[in-house]
């Protein structure tokens, strides 16, 4: 049913509706607010955080891509919690051999990593990674959102909504409110993408994951770190906090049945053959490696993000760091779509970006569990993954996908560096290019000091801002096109082509 945003029963027209107020929607609702557009999240939960989200449940790693979009946005220093924990999936390790991450359980570590292998990443960038807590995450950029004049409301469960080419109306908490998009960032489970009949594409999963913290008698019966057994996996963060991997098909995850201390003692003794005893179970959560996508992102007015557009296992964490990465992609871009200068197809190549993305990450995910069944043809995998794993290429290879570095959108440039991240160049004052970036602002980089660049940015009537500065290191480059979510549209090593730069600059902006 179409209805139009004249409905009287809608108290206010905001330009966005965010379903969903864990970091992806906050996020996206910081980035549309920085745009100076007005956004309100309608959150389902009364209280912001549970306990799932609290140390250690709720630790996350962050991927590179993640933390320059923080640092880009000025949020990166506002995120404590990293200074001070060891990240709790990590092997204890001896000597200079640190492990950096891990792919279904085979740790790849520092020494091994080939950084030269990646060109344009420099000395001194942002971390490749990071130890966070969604529960910190999500009060810095609650705080931020609302900073920059968003509206959450908690307790607003979106029950439905009617779209048309006008605009949406959107029900919550017994209200109505009016908006011209609505984005669903309201996870696996999304209300806005059953509602908009979005196709949900996918496999079904292979185990059931637990999460716990329990008390044990005589926790020593369980090694340290990650264990990946002939039965499944366990891990044992910190005494007490337990993470599961039984591989029976998803079949208890499916059952909705409540976990108790017997189920998971059971469970635990036989996947980790020993007689290990749970005295006493505080809290436990259940999750799969069920991995779907959405087969679009967009219906008319309504926008995907975050689980709501996939799931997977959270092996590797990548989980958060898509949705975040989708947030960075998307605001800009409707951002601009709302206040009128948006190139014809800017909204729809938010799909054709992130898609790809996500379906390389739910492969990702397959691989993993797929090499961590406890049968003869997944161990003979695991001992090759484990051989590449250990040599220099492989570190390299597993780190630059686990990390992010290696992300690349395909936008069809010439220069190599089109696609990717930019590079944190720092000019010859200390200044860097990530903190010239805070305010969301597409930047034309001179470092020739062109004057014909010059005069070609200001005809955007502020959309990009024309820097002309000498880096320390320029990697050879003369000039770049950076994007407000900091990817490289266009880039030159040679004399600037001007034709060629106004055809990519029509492409972005308006």
């Amino acid at each position: 049913m179409n209805t139009t945003l004249k409905n009287e029963s809608a108290r206010a027209i905001y330009d966005v509706v965010i379903s969903g107020a864990g970091p992806v929607g906050l996020f996206l609702a910081c980035e549309l607010a920085l745009a100076k557009c007005s956004v309100l999240v309608l959150e389902k939960a009364i209280e912001a955080h549970s306990p799932l989200k609290q140390l250690p449940f709720g630790i996350r790693g962050l991927s590179s891509p993640t933390i320059e979009a923080l640092y880009r946005r000025n949020l990166l220093q506002e995120l404590e919690i990293h200074k001070h924990l060891k990240n709790p999936h990590q092997n204890a390790v001896q000597g200079p051999r640190r492990q950096a991450g891990h792919f279904a359980g085979i740790p790849f570590h520092d020494g091994d990593i080939d950084i030269t292998q990646w060109k344009y990443r420099l000395p001194g960038s942002t971390p490749a990674s990071l130890i966070t807590e969604m529960q910190e995450l999500e009060t810095v950029l609650s705080r931020r959102a609302e900073a920059l004049g968003t509206e959450i409301k908690r307790g607003f469960a979106v029950t439905g909504f009617n779209q048309s080419n006008e605009g949406v109306i959107v029900q919550a908490g017994g209200e109505s409110f009016a908006c011209k998009w609505l984005v669903g960032c309201d996870g696996s489970r999304s209300v806005v993408r059953k509602t908009a009949g979005f196709e949900f594409a996918g496999t079904e999963p292979e185990f059931t994951g637990y999460s716990a913290k329990a008390d044990l008698l005589h926790p020593e019966l369980l090694k340290p770190g990650r264990n990946v057994t002939p039965t499944g996996m366990y891990m044992q963060s910190q005494p007490g906090y337990l993470a599961i991997q039984d591989f029976d098909g998803g079949a208890f995850h499916g059952s909705a049945k409540p976990v108790t201390r017997e189920h998971l003692q059971e469970v635990l003794r036989r996947v980790s053959s020993t007689d290990v005893t749970i005295s006493k179970l505080h809290i436990a959560s259940t999750w799969t490696d069920r991995a779907r996508q959405a087969t679009s992102y967009r219906n008319g007015r309504v926008f995907l993000a975050g689980d709501a557009a996939h799931i997977h296992a959270p092996l590797g964490g990548q989980g958060l760091n898509l949705g975040m990465g989708d947030a960075m992609n998307l605001g800009w871009k409707l951002a601009a779509a709302i206040h009128g200068k948006a190139p014809e197809g800017l909204l729809d190549s938010y799909v054709t970006e992130r898609h790809p993305i996500g379906a390389q990450v739910l492969d990702w995910s397959r691989a993993q569990a797929t090499i961590m069944k406890p049968d003869p043809n997944a161990r003979a995998l695991h001992a090759i993954i484990a051989d590449l794993i250990n040599t220099t290429d492989g570190a390299t290879y597993f780190a630059g996908r686990v990390w992010g570095v290696s992300t690349q959108i395909n936008l069809d440039g010439k220069h190599p560096l089109v696609g990717y991240s930019v590079p944190n160049f720092e000019f010859e004052d200390g200044t860097k290019i990530g903190q010239l970036m805070h305010h969301g602002h597409a930047i034309l980089l001179d470092f020739k000091h062109n004057n014909s660049l010059k005069k070609l940015a200001n005809e955007y009537d502020g959309q990009i801002h024309y820097i002309s500065a000498v880096a320390k290191n320029q990697l050879g480059l003369n000039a770049a096109l950076i994007r407000p979510d900091g990817i490289v549209a266009w880039a030159t090593d040679d004399v600037v082509d001007i034709n060629e730069l106004q055809k990519v600059m029509a492409t972005w902006f308006s």
